[in-house]
């Protein structure tokens, strides 16, 4: 009686392991399924945190912003302006039209750093390095900005005498209101890389801002070996919009023009207008010496 019962326990283990595809289950030890699940923990993104989380730079200089990012695989690395939520750059593009922000990725490597060239006041603040994983993972660095008259002056980069920044068309541009302005600058100056070549446009004594309220200002910059072609687009010109637009290469002298917008009046007449309110102004002036004259003789 108790061979029976053994023999027949012995038959329904051999049938439950048939059923889960012949292979026993030994307590304690991993299946294959397991051990992958490891490895894969093992190589999800993360950040190798090594860098400073908090980076000073000086009014117009140039600022990096470290991010090194392990095991990413096919994901994406990005950088977004904390502030009003921004990206700036996705994988080795820049999006945004400040051509002063750009993304240093050297190949292989793990690195994916920010770069901020002729930092301004307005760029202190969060930045975040991001990985798109679910959920999304950011390490977040942090730019301080100082004022250039509370540090020691720094020599300026080198530049050829013969290096000059060139704006294309004459020295005076006139565009009507609510047109748009388009300013084109060359720089032939050999750089290599060509990537390390930065175009700075300045109205007036301030650095054109991309990001301001204004909004309808972006960038087109081409960068080669033999030189690079920046060219400012102003749309929807006001009157405020008017004054003087110098481009300012890292590797050459300036150079600059001044913008006219008129409101509605041709160049041409307003010149002719000028010179009719001098010519009259002349007139007035000499009538008003010829009485003057000619009373004092009657005087006499």
């Amino acid at each position: 009686m108790l061979l029976s019962l053994a023999c027949h326990c012995l038959c329904l283990f051999a049938a439950a392991s048939l059923a889960s595809g012949g292979v026993g289950v030994v307590p304690g030890v991993s299946g294959g399924s397991g051990a992958a699940g490891l490895t894969e923990g093992r190589e999800r993104p993360y950040f190798d945190d090594v860098s400073p989380r908090n980076v000073s730079a000086v009014v117009g200089q140039s600022a990096v912003l470290r991010c090194r990012a392990k095991h990413i695989g096919n994901r994406t690395v990005s950088w977004m302006r904390k502030r009003d939520l921004h990206i700036l750059t996705s994988h080795i593009f820049t999006y945004t039209g400040d051509a002063r922000f750009s993304v240093l990725h050297p190949e292989p490597s793990d690195d994916w750093d920010l770069k901020v060239d002729y930092v301004q006041p307005r760029d202190a603040g969060v930045y975040e390095c991001q990985i798109n994983t679910e959920p999304k993972i950011n390490m977040a660095v942090v730019l301080n900005v100082e004022d250039e008259s509370h540090t020691p002056a720094s020599p300026p980069p080198a530049r050829s005498s013969a290096a000059a920044a060139t704006i294309w068309g004459s020295q005076d541009v006139y565009v009507k209101k609510g047109s748009t302005i388009s300013l084109t600058c060359s720089v032939n100056v050999h750089s290599s890389p060509p990537s390390s070549a930065s175009v700075l446009w300045y109205h007036g004594n301030s650095v054109v801002d991309f990001d301001s309220p204004r909004g309808g200002i972006s960038l087109e910059t081409e960068k080669t070996e033999g030189g690079t072609t920046s060219k400012l687009l102003v749309t929807k010109a006001a009157l405020a919009d008017s004054g003087n637009y110098t481009c300012v290469p890292n590797n050459a002298h300036p150079a600059s023009v001044s913008v006219h917008v008129l409101n509605g009046e041709h160049p041409a007449a307003m010149q002719t207008s000028n010179r009719a309110a001098s010519y009259l102004l002349t007139s007035q002036l000499s009538c008003a010496l010829l009485t003057y004259l000619l009373s004092s003789l009657t005087c006499r």
